[in-house]
């Protein structure tokens, strides 16, 4: 056994781009509706203290599911993923607008 190793950067490097988290297909675009839906509506995903309100997170996590799984053809669980995880996305970027 050497007792030098030889460290490849290309691999490394592509091994680090493939750890990166990779955004599920559908989630921008679930996102987007879910931004000009609650803009729409005057719908708040966040009170004015700064709480999520869950109702509203849920109710639209399901319209955004329901428009993802017409696009997609994609199963309900798939498409309730999609949509939890946009709306979650949009709250939270509500949240941060309200704080700054």
């Amino acid at each position: 056994m050497s007792l030098q190793r030889k460290i490849s950067w290309t691999a490394a490097l592509r091994d680090v781009r493939a750890d990166r988290a990779v955004v599920a297909p559908g989630v921008v675009s679930a996102r987007a509706l879910i931004q000009g839906l609650a803009r729409i509506r005057r719908t708040r995903l966040v009170t004015p203290t700064g709480a999520f309100d869950r109702a509203a997170i849920m109710a639209a996590a399901v319209e955004a599911a329901k428009a993802h799984q017409l696009r997609t053809g994609a199963a309900w669980g798939v498409a309730m993923s999609v949509g939890l995880t946009a709306a979650w996305q949009a709250a939270r970027a509500a949240r941060a607008a309200i704080a700054h």
